[in-house]
């Protein structure tokens, strides 16, 4: 079996995410997509709204049968990408896994902690998204792995790691962060004012919105 993982805050969960998870699953030919859904992005200096709160929202949006919404990094207790991906692999060792991410996140990945063993320890699919084209294959770690780009992302998942591809799809524009700042996603227990009640709980996790 051969699982994608999605990684991110998820704050909130939007068309763009479903779309890159059904377009991965086609292009990848995965046998499943799990969420993971984190307790927060160690390079944003915002805290997101409330797991429960964020689960829900992912779930009413995401409807397909090999796609699972899961706070398996909470349930974990791990703190980063890497931590989450090693865990994972011990506890199902029979299952092949891909860590899928945004283009705009490969522009960053050398800050992610230990980002070379991420690439190291599971092929890597990198999903188009707007306007992070060029940036993304000049990447830091684009550049650092060029030997191991494989031209296509078809049989990612049955290849040795480290392997990785950028995977050109249709375009969706929709980022949390405009949800946001359209004022479409709040907090629950944010105050009229705008002020946050609701405090972090400190575990973080690197990953896209």
């Amino acid at each position: 079996m051969v699982i994608g993982l999605l990684g991110g805050s998820f704050d909130p969960a939007h068309e763009g995410h479903a779309h890159i998870t059904r377009e991965a699953i086609k292009r990848l030919g995965l046998d499943r997509v799990w969420w993971l859904v984190s307790p927060g992005n160690p390079l944003k200096s915002r805290q997101p709204a409330p797991m429960a709160q964020r689960l829900v929202q992912a779930r009413a949006m995401m409807h397909h049968p090999k796609v699972v919404v899961t706070d398996l990094e909470q349930r974990l207790g791990t703190r980063a990408t890497v931590d989450t991906i090693e865990a994972l692999r011990r506890i199902y060792p029979g299952v092949r896994f891909v860590w899928l991410m945004g283009a705009d996140n490969l522009v960053q990945f050398h800050k992610w902690e230990r980002w070379r063993d991420i690439l190291r320890a599971v092929p890597v699919a990198v999903l188009a998204r707007p306007g992070s084209g060029v940036a993304a294959r000049l990447a830091v770690a684009a550049r650092a792995f060029r030997v191991h780009q494989v031209e296509r992302g078809e049989g990612l998942g049955q290849r040795r790691p480290p392997a990785w591809a950028f995977v050109n799809l249709p375009m969706h524009g929709e980022s949390s962060s405009a949800i946001r700042a359209r004022g479409e996603w709040r907090r629950e227990g944010t105050r009229a004012d705008g002020a946050d009640g609701i405090k972090g709980n400190g575990a973080m996790g690197e990953g896209s919105e």
